[in-house]
């Protein structure tokens, strides 16, 4: 594969100038402010105050390094993680592997019509499923944009929709700032039954999300290319990380503001217990302008998520099956169950709610393969991960198992 332009320039970046390289993981950081988020933060939120701000906090460093390997494992080795196993697997392997990671992109793109239709009825009065079909009409404006134009230009587009989220959700505590000493506390590790068991699998399927894991190695090779030259790659790996960070900690801020505000704004108040419950108490609260910014940052979040839940579909799909078909169709065929599930009236919260808890299962399925592959010299070569990494690595996706056992435990034998 030839050097891009950008990857040859790359050779002399240092400093700051490594900022040019941004966009890629701002990218990949909307799955985790999607309306999966909104829905699971702020159900934990107001009814359970403080208590799993640590399930955040624990969930954004796993994103943290699980996003870096991903990028990494696109730059080092030219290949996205879905094309290496898609190339791995033999062909019933390849087919069973894509069912599961198809059923993993369903139940994102779902979740994020679904926050779109709720935020255009919070705001105009739109019945859901008129509004999941502007969601779904809109979403295709912005994938046209990035078979047309550019990466670079879809990435300022999603960039500019991360912003006007980060408003939207961070804005409320300005006016309610949150107790520090509840916040502080809830940093300590803890459960208070099941239903909390549920939320957190709930959380961390919508923090670390395998569509995003599936994504982030096809974007960053995309936007940087692939070079022959082990120091210019080297110099694209050491300015992801930057990437990375910045992204995620955005990302970070935004997930733990929405529990905060619940906690803070929402909690015991009759209600909360969906998004649409929420929004009014929070405009209640707070006032109408802080409403109406909470409800366009949903927007956002559901608009820009759904064209990259879009994107990563078909990014599987062509790696694990070697078909492409235009984003454009697989956006039109994607788009029926979400309007399905909003034509039958299903509660909006709820189906966001479990819809994550699917995402928390599939994440081994992603994890464990990108662990393997980015801490094998056979695959990476000098960009193979260190022994902390690999540690840290196999240390999340350990954590990530054994929180679904629990929860799969705790929910059969109906404890509390």
């Amino acid at each position: 594969m030839a050097v891009s332009t950008l990857a040859a320039e790359s050779a002399s970046i240092k400093g700051w100038s490594r900022l040019l390289l941004l966009g890629p993981a701002f990218v990949a950081a909307i799955a985790y402010v999607d309306p999966g988020n909104v829905a699971a933060n702020l159900t934990a939120g107001a009814n359970f105050g403080y208590l799993l701000v640590w399930v955040l906090v624990v969930a954004n460093a796993m994103a943290v390094l699980i996003q870096y390997q991903s990028a990494k494992l696109g730059l080092a080795t030219g290949m996205s993680l879905p094309e290496i196993l898609g190339k791995r697997l033999g062909t019933g392997q390849r087919r069973a592997f894509w069912v599961q990671a198809e059923i993993v992109a369903g139940a994102t793109d779902m979740a994020e019509v679904i926050g779109g239709a709720v935020a255009l009825n919070l705001l105009f009065g739109l019945p859901l499923l008129t509004g999941g079909v502007i969601i779904g009409l809109a979403s295709m404006l912005l994938l046209g944009l990035q078979s047309h134009r550019s990466q670079k230009s879809f990435e300022l587009a999603i960039l500019t929709l991360l912003g006007v989220i980060a408003v939207g959700f961070v804005s409320g505590l300005f006016v309610a700032p949150p107790d520090a000493g509840g916040a502080l506390a809830g940093l300590v590790p803890r459960f208070g039954g099941t239903d909390t068991v549920l939320l957190a699998a709930s959380m961390l399927g919508a923090t670390v999300m395998p569509h995003a894991i599936y994504l982030h190695s096809a974007l960053a090779r995309d936007r940087h290319g692939f070079s022959e030259d082990p120091v210019v790659r080297t110099r694209l790996i050491r300015a992801t990380r930057l990437d990375v960070a910045g992204a995620l900690l955005l990302a970070g801020i935004v997930n733990i503001a929405m529990l905060l505000l619940a906690a803070t704004s929402l909690r015991g108040v009759e209600g909360t217990d969906t998004i649409a419950g929420a929004h009014a108490a929070v405009t209640s609260a707070l006032g109408p302008v802080i409403g109406v910014v909470f409800a366009v940052g949903l927007l956002a979040s559901g608009l820009a998520s759904t064209s990259v839940g879009c994107y990563a579909g078909a990014t599987i799909m062509g790696g694990l099956l070697k078909v492409r078909i235009p984003l454009l169709v697989r956006r039109t065929v994607t788009l029926i169950p979400a309007l399905l599930v909003l034509g039958a009236g299903i509660e909006p919260t709820l189906a966001l709610v479990l819809s994550q808890v699917l995402l928390s299962f599939g994440i081994p399925f992603a994890l464990i393969p990108l662990i393997r592959l980015t801490g094998s010299r056979k695959v990476m070569g000098i960009h193979a991960d260190s022994a902390a990494l690999r540690i840290a690595g196999w240390t999340s996706a350990t954590l990530i198992v054994g929180l679904n056992c629990v929860l799969i435990v705790l929910t059969v034998l109906g404890r509390q």
